[in-house]
């Protein structure tokens, strides 16, 4: 049985302010700088900014309708935001916040002293089994029964913390939430049968306690209290199921009492509407126009809000994965406005009204890191192809990258990796007999560019990158093949023809491996620059990316160039020597995101000194690689990749970040509430790193890891790359493995055979509010 612990302290003020001071501790000051956005006139039905609902709280991380997840939505979010219950009645009439009116879909009931007690009701028709609140009293549920995290993909780290269930009224007695509670009713009729009134709870309730919002989906329960509130305080909002669900009152379904607004607004002030009512996606989960729903509401007087947004589950790919562009999809389109937006993330969407929505396309960069692409809008396109590389430039990336590659005939080209099968469909071409292993390269098999030419290349389908493919989470099938590849030349013009662009990177490995084979890509990459006429231009910039410093001696006398090194392995810190000799080859580092805030089972367990020492030698820092996906960042960054971009910049102090996604960086870089100082709202405000972690009870603590590593002087120090050894006859390798002549000792590029390597955590209080 799971070991579960109560903290009195989370029930009063010094304990929430705890924990809210570790995680958000700059909180406090900024409370009274919310408010940034200071469009007068929305497209709402008010003309006022779409309202922010906080399902449960900040339901995407704890608990749904805990109060720690209540006290954070209050926190970091716009101050009118409103906590939304779902109220359930209690055998002794009690109302309590808990998500489902199955208590065993969001408490650990069947785990603890009434496993016994499951039951068997009708609810709305079907058979349903579980545990109900209708059978309990709250003294029971509050002495033995505590909320835990009911969406199973989300963490259960904080499911040991004995987060209680709370009454309305406790609700509003603890949080005082300035706006007032949303009330979701969502069982009348099945709590009527069993003799429970909700109506006599809510007209009581409403007594005591701040009651902004009350949503149904139950047209007699509306109809049952409209006479007794007044639409100036408390609002009655008519929630929409599934299209084809029947409403038990007119017998019809959802989707036809959408086409009759002016009997909904016989008896309420709005409507609740699933976001897909608005943004309909087909099948493959592309968007289809948007309906007219949002418009014809409004005419017909009524508010319309959205419902369903979580950071962390697919939704569509237009959206790459961002969840801000959803948001912004639904209050910023230039046809309408939500009223509100219904959300597990309130962080994400008050940052969405307030500092991101009617931007523009020309605000100006409010921050300065280097925006600087991986492979183009690789997240978007297969990596380096044309579509790539000029939808990167649209999003207004500023430094486009082109790591270079050689083909048979020397012909240097921009590709993600040397191994063709990594962004090409050539294993399932005829071209598949040319697999070949090279272990100076990589493990396993691959085939390789430089055993082809470049016509051959040239017609090979490019693929998209599914870095996150083992979590079910693909980057834009629909164009999943598209895009053509660029040689390096083309590369250049391209990038030279953009106005936008600050600087190109070029990026260069195997050099050592390369010339022993007779190909010799740092002087591919001289004579390209120098026919384009890079030497002879300030912009835009040349960058030249490598994990080898003998490479970056190669460039080291151009005096236009910047040489970045990049570090391949996840370090804590450098030596002081170390970052000396950095400074003799390179002007500026690459270090993964692990670097700055190493993880340990997706929270941030530690921070580190890398980015402050090699700045301390005036050497800028940027990082990789930032993407969309949920999966691919922090729990302490709420799923939401501005978040992490934010505290990256404004926590870490980074010089850069390297984005397969530029539109995400680059439109964070132009959000209105930045630099801003002390007046930053706490929705964009950097977050505390490994305060969340402090969460976490100690038995459901992650496991200690190995610290990150040093970087030792032997870490950076190459032997000089070889001589172009001349190329001969070439040969095609059979199906299977070909051997491979040894590369002599002083040509052998530095194997990073270990890009994982753990760490320890800093494990700090657990009993944060004991």
């Amino acid at each position: 049985m799971i070991c579960r612990r109560v903290f009195p302290a989370m029930f009063n003020s010094r304990g929430r302010t705890l924990f809210i001071l570790l995680l958000h501790s700059v909180v406090a000051a900024l409370v009274s700088a919310q408010g940034s956005n200071k469009t007068s006139i929305w497209p709402t039905l008010s003309g006022k900014r779409p309202l922010v609902i906080a399902r449960g709280g900040f339901s995407g991380l704890f608990p749904d309708s805990s109060n720690i997840a209540y006290d954070l939505a209050l926190q970091i979010s716009v101050p009118d935001v409103f906590l939304w219950c779902d109220v359930q009645l209690t055998k002794d009439r009690a109302g309590i916040c808990v998500p489902d009116i199955k208590l065993d879909n969001a408490t650990d009931i069947s785990l603890g002293v009434y496993k016994s007690r499951r039951k068997d009701y009708l609810v709305n028709g079907a058979p349903t089994r579980g545990w109900f609140s209708v059978d309990f009293t709250f003294s029971e549920l509050a002495t033995n029964v505590f909320l835990t995290q009911g969406v199973y993909s989300r963490t259960n780290k904080f499911d040991g913390n004995g987060f209680q269930i709370l009454t309305v009224q406790n609700l509003t007695a603890i949080m005082k939430p300035p706006a007032g509670l949303w009330l979701n009713i969502q069982h009348d009729a099945f709590f009527a049968q069993r003799n429970l009134s909700m109506r006599s709870f809510v007209l009581s309730v409403s007594r005591s306690v701040t009651i902004g919002y009350i949503s149904s989906p139950e047209v007699g329960f509306l109809r049952s209290i409209m006479k007794r509130f007044n639409p100036s305080t408390t609002k009655l909002v008519f929630r929409f199921l599934g299209p084809d669900e029947i409403e038990p009152l007119t017998n019809q379904t959802y989707g036809a009492l959408l086409k009759n607004l002016t009997f909904i607004k016989t008896f309420a002030s709005g409507i609740l509407i699933p976001k897909a009512y608005i943004w309909p996606v087909d099948a493959s989960l592309y968007l289809q126009p948007h309906t007219t729903v949002v418009v014809d509401a409004h005419k017909a007087g009524l508010e319309v809000f959205a419902s369903d947004f979580a950071n962390d589950v697919p939704f569509s790919f237009n959206y790459s994965y961002d969840p801000l562009s959803e948001q912004l999809s639904f209050i910023d389109n230039g046809d309408f406005s939500v009223d509100g937006l219904v959300t597990d993330f309130p962080m994400t969407s008050s940052a969405a009204i307030d500092c991101f929505a009617h931007l523009g396309k020309n605000a100006t960069a409010q921050a300065k890191p280097l925006v600087i692409s991986k492979n183009g809008a690789s997240g978007d396109y297969p990596g380096c192809t044309d579509l790539a590389y000029m939808k990167a430039i649209e999003d207004k990336v500023d430094v486009l990258d082109c790591p270079v590659q050689l083909a048979k005939d020397g012909t240097p080209f921009c590709l993600s990796t040397i191994n063709l099968i990594d962004s090409t469909t050539v294993a399932q071409s005829g071209y598949s007999n040319l697999t070949t292993s090279i272990p100076e390269i990589k493990a396993g098999s691959g085939i390789f560019a430089f055993n082809m030419t470049w016509i051959q290349i040239q017609g090979l389908t490019p693929a998209i990158a599914n870095p996150y493919s083992t979590f079910r989470l693909f980057r834009n099938p629909k164009n999943k093949n598209t895009g053509k590849f660029l040689t390096l030349s083309e590369f250049l013009e391209l990038a030279k023809n953009a106005s936008s662009l600050t600087g190109v990177l070029i990026s260069i490995e195997h050099a050592a491996y390369l010339a022993d084979q007779g190909l010799s890509v740092t002087d591919a990459v001289i004579n390209a620059l120098s026919k384009a006429g890079y030497d002879n231009q300030a912009s835009p910039k040349v960058m030249i990316q490598s994990t080898n410093s003998s490479v970056l001696m190669k460039f080291k006398g151009k005096k236009n160039y910047e040489c970045v090194y990049k570090v391949d392995e996840n370090i804590r810190d450098a030596l002081d020597s170390t970052v000396m000799d950095i400074k003799t080859f390179a002007h500026s580092v690459v270090v993964g995101k692990d670097s700055v805030y190493p993880e340990n089972q997706a929270f941030i367990s530690s921070t580190t000194d890398t980015v402050s020492k090699l700045q301390s030698f005036k050497l800028p820092v940027y990082v990789e690689t930032f993407s969309n996906e949920f999966v691919s960042q922090a729990y302490d960054f709420y799923s939401d990749p501005n978040v992490e971009i934010n505290t990256y910049v404004m926590e870490a102090k980074v010089d850069g970040v390297i984005t397969d996604f530029p539109q995400t960086a680059a439109r964070y870089k132009r959000n209105r509430c930045l630099g801003l100082g002390v007046k930053t709202p706490s929705y964009m405000s950097p977050i505390p790193p490994v305060a969340l972690m402090q969460a976490i009870s100690s038995s459901y603590m992650p496991p200690a890891e190995a610290p990150n590593p040093v970087l030792t002087i032997e870490d950076v120090r190459e032997p000089p790359l070889p001589s172009v050894s001349p190329r001969g006859p070439s040969t095609s390798p059979g199906g299977g493995t070909s051997a491979v002549a040894p590369t002599p000792p002083n040509g052998q590029p530095k194997l990073a055979s270990c890009f994982f390597l753990t760490y320890l955590a800093m494990l700090l209080a657990a009993l944060f509010l004991s």
